[in-house]
């Protein structure tokens, strides 16, 4: 036995003991729903509540029989055993995976249910505003079965309406939107003014998205002031730069460095003795490579938009625009300036969290996806996560075909082409997944010149992807799709109202064609799960190339001999292992990313925790008013005839204010040296290791800081009956606020592009 190949045995073993279990105390609560289907809905649901002890569940089998019974009556739908097993799972704090089509709504639904009635409130983290609104309307009959409230947050819903909304026992909203009401919750001056109630699970669907793929997206709330930006001088000078001559690419294409020539050629250009002077180092060689990164690395069409004047930024593990995603404000504003587009203001970051930071914020995390086995090591490492496995209702008919594999990019596309064309005259509907909204368009242009009608679904026209997604099963359709049709959506055959489908099923039911190989499976195998819902037949089949970016990244340094056909087609096992093995070094290098991206981010995660508990304890108590009336007893003592309630107040807004000001000014200046913080390695320096001694010598001095800062406003400023006047002394809040989510994705990336990724560029 290999050095842990006990544990992973162990591991295995306790597992399978967990099925075992889960098995049994199912069998015993689905033997339990029928003796329970006799009883009125009052006894159930008083039942319900004497099955929990203290918040724990002390008879489970008669819980979920109950909430079998209760999903039976109100909603018209009888679990299966696999998803009474899925409920069981997620009630003890699982990552569920479950195939598309096996009914994850209403497991969550119940899931969520069930920890309400153990005295906990749910928030059930959706992906957009549709699914949170129509999952919390569309089970509601089954949370008020037992006296609980559930709503939803939505982007259009006021402050008030969201006050309310949270607290309720079961809260269904976009990540985004509880992310964002938890910043401006962090800006108030008196609890009274709090949007959000504390709540103790959170149930997250597309468990691996939110928690791998987008978890060090940061959330950010700003307030009105410029930020840097590329100049147009420095675009122009950068816009007449060659590649190889004046800058180096590195093999992933997710840095770009100066060289030599091109450093001189920048200081010629701008009139400048050296780029690399104290008085240029942080200020004109961050703008310049700025704008060489937006100029190199960033392409139109495959990792932004420009539609009506604006940059939109594509979320590439969706294939959607990303409404409120932005890249850093310099970053941000070097691609808008190498657009010719009006450049935006950047904004003072007021606060900011990552999705991961926000998701460990609550006492019990758990959630269900299609492709959460291939997360495993990343939902174990950052959050503690297992992942339990739940078995397909109906067996899988999906018949999944070996890889094509062709040398070069050109021959592959000509042959996927003569493949959809074949398939496509049998009547069969197909599904072609591709990487990026231009190879989208350029495949369909491609088959409606050989007569085929396609339907395209990509960043450009989701508007209409209810109605694309609703056809795509019917018969002789063609679907051509960014990563969009992976998530969130079920194709059904012979359409939407399944009219033709036994025509359908007998041509072999939904074709899935994806048109290279994602740096990571997890994707892969969303596009493949489009077919073989509910035991339908269906077939997937990926072809690849060995240039595309995939092969080329994990495959770097690494020579292989290969004969092909006629057609370029390499028929060999030993291929299609190496295309594999490449495709398991891109996702190794991904969770390195991931980890070093984590590394610059916990620090400011664990700083952040302090403040949040500092602001709390000055929110909650009268420790504002005791601490400067300590520092300076005098100034209290002429604000002794005043109402205590009313100085206490003044006190907190005073300190809160220079609390929130001066971690707003940290968060600005550990930006900074975070867009600079590779130039470190030029002086021999570790990068993460200086960063965190800069953010940790910087913490220091800010908590004395907004201290000292608020005595000193609190000896001047005027105290009266109507409380502090803070914008006397120009230190009102920011009048304009707004939210944004910085795209700092390294997971992000095509498969078939040149260019992949949006890079970086903080590695």
């Amino acid at each position: 036995m290999g050095a842990f190949d006990w544990f992973w045995k162990a591991m295995g073993a306790q597992g399978d003991r967990n099925d075992k279990r889960s098995r049994g105390l199912v069998d015993d609560a689905e033997a339990r729903a029928e003796e329970l289907s006799g009883l009125d809905d009052a006894t159930l649901a008083t039942l319900a509540r004497q099955t929990v002890d203290d918040g724990a569940i002390t008879d489970k089998a008669t819980f979920l029989g109950i909430l079998s019974v209760a999903s039976t009556r109100t909603l018209g739908m009888r679990p299966f055993t696999v998803q009474l097993q899925a409920v069981l799972r997620l009630l003890e704090g699982d990552v569920i995976q479950m195939a598309t089509g096996e009914g994850k709504t209403l497991v969550g639904a119940m899931a969520a249910t069930g920890f309400a009635l153990t005295g906990r409130r749910v928030h059930v983290i959706t992906v957009n505003d549709y699914l949170a609104g129509r999952d919390a309307e569309w089970m509601a009959p089954l949370v008020e079965f037992f006296g609980l409230g559930v709503g939803s947050i939505t982007e259009d819903k006021s402050a008030d309406q969201r006050r309310e909304v949270y607290r309720r026992d079961i809260v269904y909203g976009p990540v985004n939107e509880i992310g964002f009401d938890h910043l401006r919750d962090n800006q108030i001056t008196h609890r009274d003014q709090a949007v959000q109630a504390p709540a103790e699970v959170a149930l997250v669907d597309e468990a691996d998205s939110v928690l791998v793929d987008e978890a060090l997206v940061p959330l950010v709330l700003a307030g009105s002031e410029p930020g840097m930006r590329a100049t147009g001088q420095i675009t122009a000078v950068v816009a007449h730069l060659e590649e190889d001559t004046h800058y180096t690419v590195d093999d992933d294409r997710r840095n770009v460095f100066l060289t030599d020539e091109g450093a001189h050629a920048v200081e010629e250009a701008l009139g400048l003795d050296s780029l690399y002077s104290d008085d240029n180092i942080a200020t004109v060689l961050v703008r310049v490579n700025l704008a060489l990164h937006a100029r190199a690395l960033l392409i139109r069409d495959v990792h932004y938009l420009v539609d009506e004047g604006r940059v939109q930024l594509i979320d590439a593990s969706r294939g959607r625009v990303a409404d409120l995603q932005r890249w850093p404000d310099g970053l941000q504003a070097a691609v808008e300036a190498k657009e010719g587009l009006a450049v935006s203001d950047g904004g003072r970051i007021l606060d900011q969290i990552t999705l991961q930071a926000l998701m460990r914020r609550y006492p019990m995390l758990c959630g269900m996806t299609g492709t959460a086995v291939e997360a495993t090591d990343q939902l174990s490492q950052f959050y503690g996560l297992g992942v339990s496995v739940i078995e397909r209702n109906n067996p899988l008919a999906r018949f999944d075909e070996e890889d094509r594999v062709y040398a070069t990019m050109k021959e592959k596309n000509a042959a996927l082409i003569r493949e959809i064309v074949l398939i496509h005259e049998t009547g069969q509907p197909v599904l072609v997944g591709t990487h990026d909204v231009a190879e989208s368009e350029d495949l369909a242009a491609a088959l409606q010149e050989r007569g085929i009608e396609v339907n395209v679904l990509n960043a450009k026209n989701d508007a209409e992807e209810a109605r694309i997604v609703a056809e795509a099963g019917d018969v002789g359709r063609v679907t051509v799709s960014t990563q969009m049709a992976g998530r969130g959506t079920d194709i059904r055959l012979g359409g939407a109202d399944e009219r033709d489908r036994a025509e359908v099923a007998e041509l072999g039911g939904l074709a899935v064609i994806g048109t290279a190989r994602h740096r990571t499976s997890r994707l892969d195998n969303q596009l493949r799960g489009r077919a073989g819902r509910q035991g339908d037949p269906g077939l997937s089949l990926f072809f690849v190339s060995l240039e595309d970016d995939v092969v080329a990244s994990g495959g770097a340094g690494e020579e292989i001999s290969a004969r092909p056909d006629a057609d370029g087609r390499i028929d060999s096992r030993r291929i299609r292992d190496f295309v594999a093995h490449c495709q398991r070094v891109t996702e190794g290098q991904l969770l390195e990313i991931h980890s070093q991206t984590w590394k610059y981010g916990q620090l400011l995660a664990d700083q952040r925790v302090i403040i949040d508990e500092r602001r709390a304890d000055l929110l909650d108590t009268d420790k504002a008013w005791r601490e400067l009336a300590r520092r300076a007893p005098e100034r209290a003592g002429e604000l002794a005839d005043l109402d205590p309630a009313v100085r206490e107040q003044a006190a907190r807004e005073i300190m809160l204010f220079h609390l929130d000001h001066e971690w707003s000014e940290h968060l600005g200046l550990m930006d900074d040296v975070r867009e600079s913080i590779h130039l470190r390695a030029i002086a021999r320096e570790t990068p993460i290791d200086e960063f965190h001694r800069i953010a940790v010598r910087e913490f220091k001095e800010l908590a004395q800081r907004a201290v000292d800062k608020a005595v000193e406003t609190f000896t001047r400023v005027t105290i009266d009956a109507e409380g502090v006047h803070l914008t006397e002394q120009d230190l009102a809040r920011p009048s304009a606020t707004w939210t944004y989510m910085v795209s700092d994705n390294p997971l992000s990336g095509s498969g078939n592009s040149v260019i992949s990724g949006i890079g970086n560029i903080f590695r």
